[in-house]
């Protein structure tokens, strides 16, 4: 195993593998985020137009003839 950190500077290896991990961690928030489900700061969106096209239509008004 020393052999390996003669090759690579340990300081440089953990830097670089702090930004890797913190850009990894950042993507998966951000994907997490952008769904409905997984949503823990909005929480979960109600689909505004689902409820209006299933409403029933209104009864019909009898035409009074003249």
């Amino acid at each position: 195993m020393w052999r390996i950190w003669r090759l690579y500077d340990p300081l440089r290896a953990m830097v670089v593998q702090g930004i890797f991990l913190f850009g990894l961690a950042a993507m998966i928030h951000l994907i997490l985020l952008s769904t409905n489900k997984f949503n823990w700061l909005d929480g979960p969106k109600k689909a505004a137009g689902t409820a209006s096209q299933n409403a029933p239509l209104p009864a019909a008004t009898p035409v009074a003839k003249s």
